[in-house]
């Protein structure tokens, strides 16, 4: 009887102890994980503090030059524009105003401004000059060079080929004949290729006397442009070409060809046009006695003579290439 009340007593004893060992199990279980998670959570704030500084370190890197360019606007620079030059011009008197800094574009205006701030130039043409003006402004002078996207080919503007039997340029047509062109500047007038020169009381072809004055001036460019605009004019009279040459010759140096070179080729190119018209004869013996269009214009003739004699022996030499070796 005692026995079986010790091993009842001894079964519940041992029934009891597995739930107290579960029980003590799962509570450290718990407090484990636990630890783990607060472990974790402080490894993911480690992390997101770690990411934290390089962006707050180009955030501050970002807002210092920003800092740095808003310190200025505080005090805002003051440009003060360009004074206004005024310039006088022919010996009319014609006035022009430009920019200072405008005007320093070219190396003669440079020179004259560091000494008066009035400028005075009694020889220049008032047009050749405004031509100068507008290419100081615009990069270009009227008319402009145009590139003709179908053709692929550049022209002038509002150009129009002048009648080739005419000494002098028309004036601008009146009535219910003048001729509609393009708009432009010009409206309904064709555009003349010749500006009146006062001192010479002749017309000569404007971008002959824009090369020269960007000459005088020192704008290569310029004279870059008016040589390939001078190439794109067609019916000119032989009369403006031959007192153009000259006067070429008279305003540019020795060491300066290429406008010469341009009027060389171009009466050796049209050498039966010249030598029918009078006017070579009459321009040669007035250039021989007497220098009408500047000191120098005469070389254009010697220039002419060596030029036809080179180009006679590079015909004579051409046709001997493709004869035959006669046999002995």
């Amino acid at each position: 009887m005692f026995k079986r009340s010790f091993r009842s007593r001894d079964a519940g004893n041992s029934q009891r102890e597995p739930t107290q060992t579960s029980t003590s199990t799962d509570s450290q279980h718990r407090v484990d994980k636990s630890a783990r998670l607060m472990k974790r959570s402080k490894r993911d704030l480690q992390k997101l503090s770690d990411l934290k500084q390089p962006l707050v370190g180009e955030n501050s890197s970002r807002t210092q030059p920003q800092s740095t360019q808003a310190k200025p606007a505080e005090k805002p620079l003051v440009i003060t524009p360009s004074p206004i030059i005024t310039i006088t011009v022919g010996g009319e008197g014609r006035l022009f105003a430009a920019h200072e800094d405008i005007l320093c574009q070219a190396p003669l205006f440079e020179r004259m401004l560091a000494q008066s701030k009035r400028i005075l130039l009694e020889d220049e043409e008032p047009e050749v000059f405004s031509a100068i003006l507008e290419y100081l402004y615009k990069g270009d002078y009227y008319p402009r060079l145009l590139h003709n996207q179908q053709q692929d080919s550049w022209e002038l503007e509002d150009s129009l080929s002048i009648p080739a039997n005419r000494a002098a340029p028309l004036t601008p047509p009146t009535g219910n004949n003048s001729p509609q062109l393009g708009g432009g500047r010009a409206g309904q007038f064709p555009i003349e290729p010749t500006v009146f020169l006062s001192s010479l009381n002749q017309y000569l072809l404007r971008d002959t006397v824009v090369y020269c004055a960007a000459e005088r001036y020192g704008l290569e460019e310029l004279k870059r442009l008016a040589l390939r605009k001078q190439g794109l004019q067609t019916g000119i009279d032989v009369g403006i070409i031959l007192r153009s040459a000259q006067y070429c010759y008279a305003h540019t140096p020795d060491s300066d060809s290429r406008l010469r070179a341009h009027y060389l080729a171009l009466i050796i190119r049209c050498r039966k046009t010249f030598k029918r018209s009078g006017t070579m004869q009459a321009e040669m013996e007035k250039c021989g006695s007497s220098n009408v269009y500047g000191q120098g214009s005469g070389k254009l003739f010697f220039d002419l003579f060596v030029a036809m004699c080179n180009h006679l022996d590079d015909v004579i030499d051409a046709s001997n290439a493709t004869r035959t070796p006669k046999t002995i």
